[in-house]
């Protein structure tokens, strides 16, 4: 009989899995602390549990999801931002990104290896889609950076779901893994300090909604003009960008959470002031925010990064506006900083 992998199931489902093998309830509260609070890759390191119990739960359960090994590293030259390229046991491997910030640590998480959303400026689908990742293999990634802040008494406080994947077409896995890090006793990060990016799945954003979470919502929205959005993001034939954006509004009016739309700078594609302008006709009274993000360049893509004075013009223009605008605080850009860029060049190397 094959072994039940558990890293990645709740507190529910552990009682569930250890009953039919007659361990006693308590201990899945025991185990699930050890998993989620200390971030422990193995049955022997739970030494609250008798040895017999041990020995048991070993032999019908495995922990390898939370077990990665770390193909390739990169720091930051200010040593902000770790990237790092994560091989789960099949020998699929994600991106993952930890940064340090003025008010702790965030964790930048992938949803999925590979992508099949086809952005024109994206890396991640460079190689494809492969497959959605698990509850586990999504919480794996910021537990590999937890157990290395953990010693010095740091620990992640804030996790985005950024990463190379579409979220919303994995929704059901990325929402229990972000309940579990949620939990008093797993890393009690609140829903508040949670982010879900979506380049605009209708039906999961409004799954999400009717979930009732009060978890940050994220649109990659990029343009603001059918043309041009669905040129950079084909996703827009399917859900066009206006019907996303109430979708969104739904969001913000059920959950009481401010949406924020990010809006990657291209330069000479959509940063002219006429850019700027119908961006802010589509957004204006609205209860978001816009966070600019100027474009790290993907040589496989062909777009550039405008500059500073581009950049500065737009975010002048909708500030006019009315429109709350942020220009997103760039880190990592020394190391492959863009979506798939670290997996697509590691396979190419290949």
């Amino acid at each position: 009989m094959s072994k039940k992998e558990i890293f990645g199931m709740n507190l529910e489902e552990l009682q569930g899995a250890f009953g039919e093998f007659g361990v006693k309830k308590y201990r899945a509260m025991q185990v699930f602390r050890w998993l989620y609070e200390q971030g422990v890759t193995s049955f022997e390191e739970m030494t609250n549990l008798s040895k017999a119990d041990r020995e048991l739960l070993s032999a019908n359960f495995n922990l390898s999801s939370g077990s990665v090994q770390v193909i390739r590293e990169l720091a930051s030259a200010d040593g902000l931002t770790n990237k790092v390229l994560l091989e789960f046991p099949d020998k699929s491997c994600v991106e993952t990104v930890v940064m340090h910030h003025d008010y702790g640590y965030s964790v930048c998480l992938s949803s999925q290896v590979g992508c099949n959303m086809n952005c024109a400026f994206c890396a991640s689908g460079i190689s494809g889609f492969e497959r959605n990742l698990t509850a586990g293999e999504i919480l794996a990634q910021v537990y590999y950076f937890q157990r290395l802040l953990q010693p010095k008494g740091a620990r992640v406080s804030r996790v985005v779901v950024m990463g190379s994947g579409e979220p919303m077409l994995n929704l059901d896995n990325v929402l229990h893994a972000l309940d579990i890090l949620h939990s008093d006793y797993g890393q009690c990060i609140g829903y508040r300090n949670m982010t879900i990016s979506t380049c605009g799945v209708i039906p999961g954003i409004a799954k999400l909604t009717a979930a009732g979470r009060t978890i940050n919502l994220a649109v990659s929205l990029h343009a603001a003009s059918d043309t041009l959005r669905t040129k950079l993001m084909p996703i827009n034939k399917t859900y066009n960008y206006l019907k996303v954006i109430e979708a969104a509004d739904a969001y913000e009016e059920g959950n009481g959470r401010q949406v924020m739309y990010e809006y990657i700078l291209l330069a000479g594609i959509n940063d002219s002031k006429a850019d700027a302008q119908t961006l802010a006709d589509t957004l204006q009274h609205r209860n978001c925010v816009v966070n600019l993000i100027p474009a790290n360049p993907v040589p496989e893509k062909g777009f550039a990064r405008p500059s500073q004075t581009v950049i500065d013009d737009f975010f002048q223009t909708l500030k006019a506006r009315k429109i709350n605008v942020t220009l997103r605080k760039e880190m990592g850009k020394d190391i492959n900083a863009a979506c798939g860029q670290l997996r697509a060049n590691t396979l190419r190397e290949d």
